[in-house]
């Protein structure tokens, strides 16, 4: 049963789509670039500039830092980037930050987040999706909570949330209290209300549209088309958080 209102996480890409998620009432953002790769760490002077759009009142601001796409194993050289990228962002005036990596056999590399976690400084930091492509999800929420992270975001381990809604009831027992569960990746009008009666303790989505550079708009992910670039839908969002509200209220 939903008793409180379910906090809320939505991923954003610049100013505009901060000011929508401060308009929606979202507990915090996460802040990216290139969503439509997974997602990269932003610059700086977007960061900046989402810190300004926020203001001193608005959800807090969450960086994801990921050097490049195409998995989650890295070299040394790319553990230090996102140590100093950590520090970088944090010192620039995130709230947390948003970060995962791979060892070499899927789990997770127990080592390099213990350097990262350090790295925050007690700033809240919350494992992505890569949760989501280790061989145990359970083994790896446990690792993230020995280390002193503050949550997890998953799918359960599916494509879409709606598809993992076992193993994220799963995770939430096995959290017990101890580390957050979020779950993220396809929530929609259509799913938001089953995904938060799985328990978990806060939702993540990013209500995206691909604007084309002829002018058409086109729901869906940029690298369906040439030319386009996503952007925070409004509408999308609000529809979204009401569905979520809907369902409490029902709940309650």
């Amino acid at each position: 049963m939903l008793l409180v209102p379910l906090a809320f996480e939505l991923a954003v890409q610049n100013p505009a789509g901060a000011r929508i998620a401060r308009e929606a009432g979202a507990a915090r953002i996460e802040l990216a670039q290139a969503l439509a790769l997974g997602g990269l760490t932003p610059s700086r002077g977007t960061l900046r500039s989402v810190l300004a759009a926020v203001g001193d009142d608005g959800p807090e601001v969450h960086v994801l830092i990921r050097p490049r796409a195409g998995g989650f194993q890295y070299s040394a050289d790319a553990i230090d980037v996102i140590v100093h990228d950590v520090r970088d962002v944090l010192a620039t005036g995130a709230h947390g930050v948003v970060v995962g990596c791979q060892d070499e056999t899927g789990a997770l590399d127990r080592e390099a987040l213990a350097r990262i976690v350090d790295a925050a400084g007690g700033a809240s930091v919350t494992l992505h999706r890569v949760i989501d492509v280790t061989p145990d999800p359970i083994a790896a929420l446990r690792t993230a909570r020995e280390l002193g992270m503050r949550r997890v975001l998953s799918s359960g381990g599916a494509s879409q949330a709606i598809d993992g809604i076992d193993t994220l009831r799963a995770l939430v027992a096995e959290a017990a209290g101890g580390i957050e569960v979020m779950a993220g990746s396809g929530i929609d009008v259509d799913t938001v209300a089953a995904i938060a009666a799985t328990g978990v303790d806060a939702v993540h989505f990013s209500a995206k549209r691909t604007v084309h550079a002829d002018g058409g708009v086109r729901m869906g992910s940029a690298s369906d088309g040439v030319g386009g670039h996503e952007v925070t839908d409004r509408e999308t969002a609000l529809a979204i958080v009401a569905a979520l509200r809907a369902a409490e209220t029902s709940a309650a």
